[in-house]
């Protein structure tokens, strides 16, 4: 048992806790005691006696680790101690616990903030009320100008606003001091509750505050308005015309154009059978397409157009199968060409005549529209190129088939329109393919070909360009005759343009003249009135085709020279032409070629290694450093040598040479002449053939030449030919 008393001594510890709780200190205290050894077996009641004996005077002796008089003295006094405890210092080392806690009174505080939020109202009260008085004297002024004979009664009644102005701004300050309880903490009160009684100052005011009310914000309003409408009455303002630039596709006509809906990147395709790419990122001062194809062969191409993603394009030629390409050029599918001795165009895979146009959908990726000679407009999905999605099949009043000039969906992709070659427009619900919604049969003159149809932003207007040299502009709510129609607008290409402005105001088109009579324009039109408002001659050519991209702000025009102009403004426009007008153009850059092969040996020895491979343009400019080699030759010597130098003619006998061998010395006259020339001579001193003859036939004998008529008389009979 007596060792029992010493493991207590020695095992026993108190653990002291520090929390703080809302400016309160509790200690906890924790003893934790153990016994090791085989006499804790025994479970006796003088042990536990002689236990509670070792407890009371481990907690007098001075020999122990001192940690049962903190706790004592912690219970007695209640509170920290504010100076260090030398006993805690000699025997734990260290003089407390850390820094007193610091107490908050929330009391005070919430009273400090609510009278400074008190205060902070009542000032901007009293500016506002200062400001409304300051209105109401300029109010009345201007009265007192315009009612000179009463103003004195203005005089009394400004005084008296005054007054009653100085009254209750008295009143509500003495209520806010007498009433400090009941004032309003967060945002002021607006004008109009400070104009109405105090006791309405007291509720409480919750949510944003509007804007005070006064003449001056009225007028600043109206000024607005006035700028608004001004900018409304002129949208000839917001034309992008100031500047433009010139993109050369080829030598005949542009037909088509394209332009992604980022705006990034232009297609053009012509007459010529190519296609262009042109990007505005990649492009600099000189202009050029980074990539020209000739997607069809030899078909000329009528329509290009991005699908509403940007990631295809739909190309509509002369030849009965429209195409996809991407991006880049490469071919995504080609729609399969139908039975053309199958009479119902319905019951074909697909179109069977010459293609007119082309349009995709605006909401449904991958579906696109297409129209032909065959008198059909069929829908068709780039994942089926085999067959199309479905047929419409335009028909006359009297049941005829009659031929689709130009298609196009409505904004909304729910309607198909189509002009035909009888002069009517027919719209028909993209889901029934039987009768048409719409039918005006007599919308420009028959046997011309319309040209274009297309939809306004707002998709409750329709705008048609016929071959009869007019526009009309159709409301398809009430599609039984034209808004406006405006004539004077020639035109002689089958695929003339005409579209919206960005902000639906204004219509677009162009203008076509003969070789050398003119210049072709693009004319504006104002939706409403639709008066011509704004030209821009183009070049001296027709206008073919036109397109007005609503994020760039900018138009391009597709000429009947083989030009692509783009208009832009650079405070109006954005990115596209802008782009690549700041870039200077590049300087064509040599091929660079190895200048010999190179072996690569990475293990050789250092003395067998080849030199470093170089390339044709580091040695360039290494040559040009070189004095020798960078020598300028020297032009030819004209007339005689000079330093050191041989002329071109000198006395040398190389020279007389090279004279002689250039010299001409054909003969041009008549060689019978030049061999009898010689005859007499031959004559009279022969010397190769007549000595050879002296002896054996001195006389020269001459064999006798008989005609033919001759030998065919002297003939037997039965030699002659019987005929």
């Amino acid at each position: 048992m007596v060792s029992c008393d010493v493991e207590f001594e020695t095992i026993f510890r108190i653990l002291r806790i520090k929390c703080h709780l809302a400016s309160k200190r509790v200690f906890f205290f924790v003893v934790f005691f153990g016994c090791i050894g085989s006499s804790l077996l025994c479970a006796d009641f003088f042990w536990l006696q002689r236990v509670g004996t070792t407890l009371r005077c481990s907690a007098q002796s001075a020999h122990c680790s001192g940690f049962s008089c903190f706790g004592a003295r912690a219970l007695v006094t209640g509170s920290d101690a504010s100076g260090p405890d030398p006993q805690l210092a000699v025997t734990m080392g260290f003089t407390g616990f850390g820094k007193k806690a610091r107490t908050f009174d929330l009391e005070a505080m919430f009273e400090q903030t609510r009278r400074t939020a008190v205060e902070r109202s009542r000032k901007t009260l009293e500016a506002r009320e200062k400001e409304e008085e300051m209105n109401r004297e300029k109010e009345l002024r201007r009265q007192s100008e315009d009612l000179e004979p009463t103003s004195s009664g203005s005089n009394v009644a400004r005084d008296c606003s005054k007054s009653s102005s100085r009254d209750t701004s008295s009143s509500e300050s003495e209520a806010s001091s007498e009433s400090s309880d009941d004032e309003l903490i967060g945002p002021p009160l607006p004008l109009k509750m400070a104009e109405e009684p105090v006791n309405r100052m007291e509720e409480d005011i919750l949510g944003p505050l509007p804007p005070p009310p006064g003449e001056d914000v009225e007028e600043e309003e109206d000024d607005d308005d006035d700028d608004d409408s001004e900018e409304e009455e002129n949208p000839v303002q917001k034309i992008p015309d100031s500047h433009e630039i010139t993109l050369k596709h080829g030598t005949k006509t542009v037909s088509a154009l394209g332009l992604d809906p980022s705006g990034a990147r232009l297609v053009t395709g012509g007459y010529d059978y190519d296609v262009k790419f042109w990007d505005f990122a990649g492009m600099d001062a000189s202009f050029k397409a980074f990539r020209s194809l000739q997607p069809c062969e030899c078909h000329q191409i009528k329509s290009l157009q991005y699908s509403n993603t940007g990631d295809m394009i739909l190309v509509v030629s002369g030849s009965s199968q429209a195409k996809v390409i991407d991006r880049d050029g490469f071919e995504v599918m080609e729609c399969i060409k139908g039975d053309q001795y199958i009479v119902d165009m319905a019951n074909t895979k697909g179109h069977t005549a010459m293609l007119h146009t082309g349009s995709w959908h605006p909401k449904i990726k991958g579906e696109f529209m297409t129209c032909s000679n065959d008198a059909t407009v069929r829908t068709w999905e780039v994942e089926n190129p085999k067959k199309q999605k479905s047929v419409f099949k335009p028909r006359t009043m009297q049941g005829k088939k009659v031929i689709p000039t130009t298609c196009t969906y409505s904004r909304d992709g729910n309607l198909i329109a189509a002009a035909c070659q009888n002069g009517s427009i027919q719209i028909w619900d993209r889901n029934l393919t039987v009768h048409p919604k719409f039918h005006y049969k007599q919308a420009h003159d028959p046997g011309t070909d319309t040209s274009c149809v297309t939809f306004s932003y707002d998709g409750n207007v329709l705008a048609s360009r016929g071959g009869d040299d007019t526009l009309k502009l159709w409301d398809i709510r009430q599609f039984n005759k034209p808004l406006f129609s405006a004539s004077g607008l020639p035109t002689m290409f089958p695929m003339t343009d005409c579209c919206f402005s960005p902000d639906d105001k204004l219509i677009v088109t162009g203008t076509s003249v003969q070789r050398g009579c003119g210049s072709g324009k693009l004319v504006f039109f104002e939706r409403r009135t639709f008066q011509r408002v704004y030209e821009i001659d183009i070049t001296d050519a027709s206008v073919v085709r036109c397109l007005w991209h609503p994020k760039l702000n900018q138009i391009m025009v597709g000429t009947g020279n083989g030009l692509a102009k783009v208009y832009y403004d650079p405070n109006k426009s954005q990115r596209g032409a802008k782009l690549c007008v700041v870039k200077t153009q590049r300087k064509a850059k040599q091929a660079e070629t190895l200048t010999q092969d190179y072996i690569i040996t990475p293990h050789a020895l250092p003395m067998f290694r080849e030199p470093r491979q170089r390339s044709t343009r580091k040695q360039l400019e290494k040559d040009r450093l070189d004095p020798l080699k960078s020598h300028k030759p020297e032009p030819p010597v004209a007339g005689p040598g000079r330093g050191g130098r041989v002329g071109t003619h000198g006395g040398t006998l190389s020279s007389y040479i090279v004279k002689n061998i250039a010299l001409d010395k054909t003969d041009d006259s008549n060689p019978r002449e030049a061999i009898l020339r010689h005859a007499k001579a031959a004559e009279d001193n022969p010397y190769w053939v007549s000595p050879a003859y002296s002896k054996t036939q001195p006389k020269t004998m001459f064999a006798q030449v008989e005609s033919d008529d001759e030998e065919a008389k002297n003939e037997p009979e039965w030699k002659k030919r019987k005929i």
